[in-house]
């Protein structure tokens, strides 16, 4: 993966600041994406420079067109190409449907699902031109079996399976593959929230008895932006401790 480069989304912490440093350990230049917290997007991006890398940090809210294409121009101005794009940014606003305000549903769709469309587009049409690249898009558990309290974030990640699986097929024609990633629960900051009696329950659940860690989603989607994985395409590749079967 030496001297290529890879756009991670929502990389400043957890799932995604672990990929970028994974790809980073690789060998690949990395275009740091972050919505929000500076602090945080300093210090991964500290941290992939000590790997050897060079790493462009680009605040960005992937939700938005205009920003988006911005954040991809100026990506390709650096480096010249994208060769990995990462859909990683997401966000959650979990509440049973009957109490969910509209906005919660609209704010969840439009980074989770709407932005996984907005940067994939502006990022193929750098792949089309090399006839080249690997797509990785983070679903989720919940979109694969649903969740109580989770209604806009299930739907915005069983949607993101569906546009892998569309992409997949439309991009295959120039040597692009694209493939999910759904991970279970994860030691990160989404799940930091929940009291220990929740993680009790979800933990019972995971015939490995405990949580993932950022590292092992890292590794599945290494995996998949790497060479050895040229022939997989359109698949949901689960990290979940086998709570999914």
């Amino acid at each position: 993966m030496a001297n290529k480069t890879a756009l991670v989304t929502g990389a400043s912490r957890g799932i995604g600041r672990a990929t970028a440093l994974a790809l980073a350990a690789a060998g690949m230049n990395i275009v740091l994406n972050y919505a929000g917290n500076e602090q945080a997007a300093a210090e991964t991006a500290a941290a992939i420079e000590e790997l050897g890398v060079q790493v462009l940090k680009v605040r960005a809210d992937v939700a938005d067109k205009a920003a988006v294409e911005a954040m991809v121009a100026q990506a390709t101005e650096t480096f010249g190409t994208i060769d990995v794009l990462v859909n990683n940014a997401g966000i959650t606003r979990d509440t049973l449907v009957r109490r969910m305000k509209e906005e919660d549903w609209d704010a969840v769709l439009a980074t989770n699902l709407k932005g996984v469309f907005l940067v994939t587009q502006a990022v193929v049409a750098v792949m089309f031109k090399q006839r080249s690249g690997a797509i990785i898009n983070m679903s989720s558990i919940v979109g694969v079996t649903g969740n109580t309290g989770q209604a806009n974030y299930a739907a915005a990640k069983a949607g993101v399976i569906g546009l892998t699986k569309a992409n997949a097929k439309e991009f295959a024609a120039r040597g692009i593959t694209v493939n999910a990633v759904a991970p279970g629960f994860i030691e990160t900051d989404m799940t930091a929230v929940l009291n220990d009696k929740i993680k009790e329950s979800i933990i019972s659940q995971v015939p490995l008895q405990r949580m993932g860690r950022p590292e092992e989603i890292a590794a599945a989607v290494v995996y998949l932006a790497s060479d050895g994985a040229r022939y997989v395409t359109g698949q949901v590749l689960q990290v979940n401790g086998g709570m999914a079967m």
